[in-house]
């Protein structure tokens, strides 16, 4: 078989690989093999609602959003691709207590670092969502920056750009072993030949552990199947629809083109619709065209484990994301690519090693769908 080499070796061709495919090469680095088993975004990331939003309890999640979030306002104008980033809004639905007492917390965080989030009243939710059901809600919180983009074509633009910059992209080729020389990494070996590099990052979603493992790695992530469905009809709801979610059942809806996506953490549309149609009866009379369902990487902490391991060195890992990868692609890719680089991070994300959970240290994100 072909033997090649390559500065770097991404393994994962879905929003994070792909968004650290573009960042190298914004940081010069263009030797870049990224490296896929299936197509791009073919994954996770072909699967997921979409959605991006601010609203996070734990800091570390608040700045990477808001990081990401920049970037995909400005997605079209950097990149040259329309991904359909449509500010509507995120909002919660807040029917118990000790929710209203988490989603305040949240609330004084995100405005001290710059989130224009807030409380709404429940006549204020029924301005926005006039056929919700408000009874039992204690309270919502609303974000008009948050929103919904159209993954794949994030995904494509990404690479689009990264492949015109040098990088060699390989679809459908698996990754089957990775070599070590001592506490180095030697090369790939992959489906279609060996690849020699001394540097890998591992962005291969729910994969990932599968990854690491043939590197002697451990990672703690599980996967999580979650469903979505989608009705061609809009239910007479608004076009500008924020993503609403109804935090103690996990359902949330929104529109997607003349029809309406949702879900929940039901595996059937029978157990899903028990919590659907009792805040959103209007779904009891909407036909159902499509279902398809994808993983949640799911960490043993709910936030993502993202940095690089000492045994062996050079192999960078981002995965564990717990429904949040898609979102945080722009700003984590930017991080991987900036330690590839020996760059000083934009933002300091060691606290989300895999370090922490040997050192007896989780850093629990509380705000998951």
């Amino acid at each position: 078989m072909a033997q090649e080499s390559a500065e770097v070796v991404i393994i994962g061709g879905g929003a994070m690989g792909a968004s650290t495919a573009y960042h190298l090469t914004e940081l010069g680095i263009t030797n870049i093999v990224l490296v896929e088993r299936e197509t791009l975004g073919s994954g996770s990331t072909s699967k997921a609602a979409g959605g991006i939003r601010t609203q996070f309890a734990d800091e570390l999640n608040v700045r990477i959003a808001l990081r990401s979030l920049g970037e995909f306002e400005s997605f079209e104008e950097r990149l040259g691709v329309d991904i359909d980033f449509r500010q509507h809004g995120y909002l919660f639905l807040l029917d118990s207590a000790e929710d209203v007492r988490l989603f305040r917390a949240a609330l004084a965080l995100q405005g001290s670092l710059g989130v224009i989030s807030t409380e709404l009243t429940l006549d204020e939710v029924l301005t926005l969502v006039p056929p919700i059901e408000t009874e039992g809600l204690l309270a919502a919180t609303y974000c008009p920056r948050d929103g919904i983009a159209t993954p794949e074509t994030v995904v494509h633009g990404y690479a689009q750009a990264a492949s015109e910059r040098g990088v060699r992209i390989k679809q459908r080729c698996e990754v089957e072993r990775i070599s070590r020389l001592g506490n180095k990494i030697h090369s790939v070996e992959t489906s279609e030949g060996r690849i020699r590099t001394d540097t890998i990052i591992c962005t291969a979603g729910v994969w990932s552990k599968d990854v690491a493992a043939l590197a002697g790695i451990e990672l703690p992530v599980t996967g999580e199947a979650r469903w979505m469905h989608y009705s061609p009809d809009g239910g007479g709801l608004p076009d500008e629809l924020p993503l609403t979610i109804d935090f103690s059942t996990g359902f949330y809806f929104h529109r997607e083109g003349p029809g309406l996506a949702f879900g929940g953490r039901e595996p059937t549309i029978e157990g899903v619709a028990t919590h659907a149609t009792r805040r959103l009866p209007l779904l009891a009379e909407l036909p159902i065209q499509a279902s398809w369902w994808g993983y949640y990487e799911m960490s043993p902490d709910h936030n993502a484990i993202v940095g690089e391991a000492t045994k062996p060195t050079r192999l960078l890992y981002a995965t564990g994301f717990s429904g949040h990868g898609f979102q945080q692609s722009p700003a984590v890719g930017e991080h991987l690519a900036e330690l590839v680089a020996g760059r000083t991070p934009t933002l300091d994300l060691s606290a989300f090693s895999l370090e922490r959970f040997a050192r007896g240290e989780p850093r629990e994100e509380q705000l998951v769908i």
